[in-house]
C-alpha cells in the first residue's frame, strides 16, 4: 500500500470514527426533540416511532398552561444573576491571588477544595438560615447557594488565565500613570476575556442544571426548570411529551449561548496550551 493510499484511508477511519462518536452522542438529543412532537400513542410503541408521523405542539402548551414560562423565566434570573456574580467577584479575588500571591501557594488550592464539599453536608445550614431571613422559595437563597458553589471555581480558574498574561504589560501600565486597579480594569481584564466567557458558561450550566437545592428551597414561587421538569415523572405514569417540551426549553437557552459565545470559548478553554 502507497503512502498517499495508507494516509487516504487513515482519513475515512478517521472520519468514519469522528461520525459515529458523533451520531453516539447527539442520538439522545435528537430522540428527546422528537418525542416532544409526538402524539401519546407513540411515546412507547414497539416497534418504536422514530420521527412523530402528525407532529403536534400539544405537549409545549401543556408545559406552558402548567407554569413552563414562568420557571424558565426563573432559571434565566438566577442563572444569570449568579453567574455575573460569581465573574466579578472571581475576577477580583483571581487577580488578587496571581498578582500579589494572596495567601501564598495553599490559599488558591484550598478555596478550589470548597467546591468538592457535598450538597447535601450544607442544605440543613442553608435552609435554616433562609429560613430565618424568610428567604425560602425566593430568587435570593439560589443565587447565594449557587454563588457559593459557583466562586471557588471562577476564582481558580480566573487565577489561571491572569497568570498566563506576562507581568510586564501591567507593569507599563503603571509606568504611564495607570492605577493598580486601573491595569487590571482595561489592560488584564479584556486580554483575559475569552477565559471570562469559558468560566462564565461553566458556572452558568451548573446554575441552569442544578436540581437538589432548587427543589429543597423553592415551593412555588422560584420554582426552576430543572425541578419543574420532574414535576413529569409521576408514580404511575411518565409524561414523555411534557417531559421532551420541557426538555428542549431547558436546552435552547444553552445552545444559543454556546452558539453566541462560542468564538470565545474555543480560544479560552485553551488559553495556556501552547506555550
Amino acid at each position: 500500500m502507497s503512502p498517499r493510499t495508507r494516509k487516504m484511508v487513515f482519513q475515512i477511519l478517521r472520519y468514519v470514527v469522528a461520525l459515529t462518536a458523533l451520531v453516539f452522542f447527539l442520538f439522545p438529543i435528537m430522540w428527546i426533540i422528537l418525542t416532544a412532537f409526538k402524539t401519546g400513542d407513540e411515546f412507547l410503541r414497539s416497534p418504536p416511532v422514530w420521527f412523530p408521523r402528525t407532529p403536534t405542539l400539544r405537549s409545549f402548551a401543556h408545559v406552558i398552561e402548567t407554569g413552563g414560562l414562568k420557571t424558565l423565566k426563573n432559571s434565566l434570573i438566577i442563572s444569570t444573576s449568579a453567574t455575573l456574580l460569581s465573574l466579578i467577584v472571581g475576577s477580583l479575588a483571581g487577580y488578587g491571588l496571581a498578582r500579589y500571591k494572596v495567601g501564598g501557594d495553599n490559599l488558591p488550592f484550598f478555596i478550589l477544595s470548597q467546591r468538592f464539599m457535598p450538597p447535601a453536608a450544607v442544605i440543613f445550614p442553608f435552609l435554616l438560615v433562609f429560613k430565618t431571613l424568610k428567604w425560602v422559595d425566593t430568587y435570593q437563597a439560589l443565587i447565594v447557594v449557587y454563588l457559593t458553589f459557583n466562586l471557588p471555581y471562577a476564582v481558580w480558574m480566573m487565577r489561571g488565565f491572569f497568570m498566563e498574561i506576562p507581568i510586564e504589560i501591567e507593569e507599563s501600565a503603571l509606568v504611564d500613570g495607570c492605577s493598580p486597579f486601573g491595569a487590571f480594569w482595561r489592560v488584564a481584564l479584556p486580554l483575559v476575556t475569552p477565559g471570562l466567557v469559558a468560566t462564565g458558561v461553566f458556572c452558568f450550566i451548573f446554575s441552569w442544571s442544578e436540581f437538589f437545592f432548587a427543589v429543597t428551597l423553592t415551593r412555588t414561587d422560584a420554582v426552576t426548570l430543572s425541578v419543574q421538569l420532574a414535576n413529569f415523572f409521576g408514580k404511575m405514569m411518565v409524561m414523555w411529551g411534557e417531559v421532551g417540551a420541557m426538555s428542549v426549553m431547558a436546552m435552547l437557552p444553552l445552545f444559543l449561548m454556546s452558539f453566541v459565545v462560542q468564538r470565545y470559548l474555543v480560544r479560552g478553554l485553551t488559553m495556556g496550551a501552547v506555550k
